[in-house]
């Protein structure tokens, strides 16, 4: 499992024993920003559990960005920007401490007003035609401490692939303004910020063929990450859930939009008697409107067997995509937030007290279904098939989902960062936590064609779970340089509402997820090293997939299972500097997650998939970040490994192992004026990545070699190219 170190560097104590010191919130080593996916999201960082669709939990001004990832996901609402004074990652720990969930999270404050006139801003572009202009502005409004900020955020990204219907596979626009009161006699400030966000983003595949031993090779007809498998005129048809009426939506445009308005007061006091008063809430209204088309299988159809090219109605024979077509339509959220917290060195405590308020309000989620058929090549034609409409849809609403409703979690914390002796400190935590469920669901069957015709087939939920989360570090220096580090963290979770979207009970049983590591560390003036063991267990997780029967790939349905993980894992992380200029950062990881308690039933068999391996994520994992500074240049470099990643629940398919590259060069024309290019996947791995869509019940693989599957894959070889500015 990728452990955090223990922090970012060494510190010098007042006797000269180096030690890890507990007060760095913030891992910076690792370069979470960069993704070798897409340009709209930070990377997730690997705790050797699968990742979620929402990616890595993002916090603005210690708060949320969303409330919960779906149907509104954070990069709607969130980027990098230069109207975020600041940017890092949050260790594990913190994590679980100030708001009780598991993972690492990046961490950002948005600017706020200045006593001196800042400008700075970031122009973006790529041999792909990306357009990206990010500005602020900051300054004083009078002598008494009154100041203003003012941002614009404008993304134009065409991806790496051509769509038939829109030029981008992302736009997104962000706002912000806001005033700030800086107190006198350095008290503190207050600020108020405003933030307006509107955007869509699409999501592509690639189709492949795959082979022995995980790999996977080109079709003429389709290049990874070159070409688009998202149907070519991006119109897909839906019957709505609760009216009844059947539409189209596009997957681009107004029909994939969402947008937000988000009202943020923030700020800190110092009281007369030392202790700091920080404050953050939040209001947030957004309308979110949501398209996906998401690749199940392909099969091959032989002459006379009915199927037509929906364009013209021209016969069509050979490979043919699968498609679930999933739209939300625009759909209310409110979500208000509140952090109030103390902090004060008390002798050789620096203790933190706090409070947390989370409300969430969801009005009438839907996600409605159909699926359709493709042809499987470059910006695919829809066809129309024997057993679908005249539009080429079938299996209106199999599936879908609902609910509607509000969430509330109330939480107090605390932590102490304790110096016992020189030689000894001691870090932890605790997070208790009040989540609450109101609202509604249906346990009604999402049979084909089906909409609600009948109030009564709603039901209430009332749910109450109470939850803790904490944890504890210690660090001992045996030496001088050398010492030991022990960490234990806890978190408990329950359902949410998005747990009930289908037609049943889910288990609300605690999900609890119990964390425990020791290890090593050594630190010197040209090396910080830890090395780490980890074991990491969470139980009862919940998911639903899209199920594909081998014996007849033309039949899918949904299989919703309840299940296990654990995994152990070892992890040496280290930078060093050997001279002036010069820093590596390295990390490596062997660990073994595996299933536990994995057993479902579909298409009339049973299934158990305990003991396997945990698909997508990899056995050994490797970061190699070297960077070199001379005069006004500076080189890096970056180059991930992932081993062998299963592609499937059974571990019969795999892809080969792969490496992620990043490099680029800036130079600093002067203190000013900043230019930089980077190479993304500079070595031009052309294989896919993640999973294989509809091969959950695959066992076994040589009857799949030489046959065309689809996934999800990592961007081609890319330069982008930057000037910043910062006056």
């Amino acid at each position: 499992m990728a452990v955090k170190k223990a922090v970012s560097a060494a510190t010098k104590q007042e006797e000269g024993v180096k030690t890890v010191t507990s007060s760095t919130k913030e891992d910076n080593n690792r370069n979470v920003m960069l993704n070798a996916a897409n340009n709209t999201s930070p990377r997730d960082v690997n705790i050797g559990l699968p990742s979620t669709v929402g990616g890595i939990t993002i916090l603005e001004n210690d708060l949320p960005a969303v409330y919960f990832f779906w149907p509104e996901l954070p990069n709607k609402t969130w980027r990098q920007s230069v109207g975020l004074e600041k940017t890092g990652l949050l260790k594990m720990d913190q994590l679980a401490n100030t708001m009780g969930d598991l993972g690492f999270a990046v961490n950002s404050y948005s600017q706020i007003g200045t006593k001196d006139l800042k400008v700075k801003g970031k122009f973006t572009t790529s041999t792909f035609g990306w357009l990206q202009g990010d500005a602020n502005v900051s300054g004083p409004i009078s002598k008494n401490g009154w100041t203003y900020t003012v941002g614009a955020f404008a993304n134009f990204d065409p991806s790496t692939y051509k769509l038939g219907f829109a030029r981008n596979a992302d736009e997104t626009k962000i706002f912000r303004a806001g005033i700030t009161k800086y107190f006198n006699d350095d008290k503190g400030k207050i600020s108020v910020l405003y933030k307006y966000a509107d955007s869509y983003s699409l999501t592509n595949y690639a189709v492949f063929e795959y082979g022995p031993e995980g790999k996977v090779t080109e079709l003429d007809n389709f290049k990874i990450g070159r070409d688009s498998y998202i149907v070519r005129e991006g119109n897909m048809k839906f019957k709505d859930v609760l009216s009844g009426q059947t539409y189209f939506a596009n997957l681009a445009g107004n029909d994939n939009r969402s947008s937000s308005h988000n009202i943020d007061v923030v700020g800190n006091y110092l009281l007369n008697n030392g202790w700091n008063f920080k404050f953050s809430t939040r209001a947030h209204f957004s309308k979110v409107k949501m398209a996906n088309s998401i690749p199940l299988s392909i099969f091959n159809a032989a002459p006379g067997a009915g199927y037509t090219l929906a364009s013209n109605g021209q016969a069509y024979s050979g490979p043919v995509g699968t498609q679930l077509a999933m739209y939300t339509p625009e759909t209310p959220i409110t979500s208000v937030a509140g952090r109030f917290s103390l902090n004060k060195q008390v002798g050789n405590h620096n203790l933190t007290v706090g409070v947390l308020e989370q409300y969430y309000h969801i009005d009438k989620f839907t996600s409605n279904r159909s699926f359709f058929y493709q042809t499987v090549g470059a910006q695919p034609q829809r066809l129309i098939g024997p057993n679908t409409d005249a539009d080429g849809f079938y299996n209106y609403n199999a599936g879908a989902e609902y609910h509607s409703g509000t969430e509330n979690k109330l939480s107090v914390y605390g932590t102490d960062e304790w110096k016992i002796s020189d030689n000894f400190n001691l870090s932890y935590g605790l997070h208790l936590k009040n989540h609450i469920l109101d609202g509604e669901y249906s346990l009604t069957p999402r049979t084909v064609g089906f909409s609600f015709t009948d109030p009564s087939q709603f039901n209430q939920i009332n749910q109450s779970f109470f939850q803790i989360g904490g944890s504890l570090n210690a660090t001992y220096n045996i030496t001088k340089n050398f010492g030991v580090i022990a960490n234990a963290l806890y978190t408990e979770e329950n359902r949410r509402l998005e747990s009930y979207s289908q037609a049943f009970e889910p288990n609300t049983n605690k999900i609890k997820s119990p964390l425990g590591a020791i290890g090593v560390f050594w630190n010197t003036d040209w090396i910080q090293l830890i090395s780490q063991a980890t074991y990491l267990k969470k139980n009862n997780n919940l998911n639903r997939y899209n199920l594909v029967n081998p014996a007849n790939s033309s039949q899918a349905q949904v299989a919703t299972v309840y299940y296990d993980i654990q995994t152990l894992g070892w992890t040496t992380d280290f930078v060093l500097k050997p001279f002036k200029g010069f820093n590596l950062h390295y990390l490596v990881t062997f660990q073994n997650p595996v299933y536990k308690k994995f057993n479902f039933d579909a298409f009339g068999t049973s299934y158990n998939y305990s003991d396997n391996n945990v698909l997508g994520v990899a056995k050994t994992l490797m970061e190699i970040d070297p960077s070199y500074t001379v005069d006004k240049w500076r080189f890096w470099a970056s180059f991930r490994y992932f081993s062998k990643q299963y592609a499937n629940l059974t571990n019969a398919l795999y892809f080969a192992p792969r490496w992620e590259t990043f490099g680029g060069v800036s130079y600093t024309v002067n203190k000013n004026i900043n230019l930089g290019a980077t190479v993304i996947n500079f070595l031009n791995q052309r294989g896919a990545s993640g999973t294989i869509n509809g091969a959950e019940l695959i066992t076994d693989a040589s009857p799949y070699y030489g046959k065309l599957l689809t996934g999800t894959y990592i961007m081609p070889l890319t330069g982008q190219f930057s000037v910043s500015f910062n006056f």
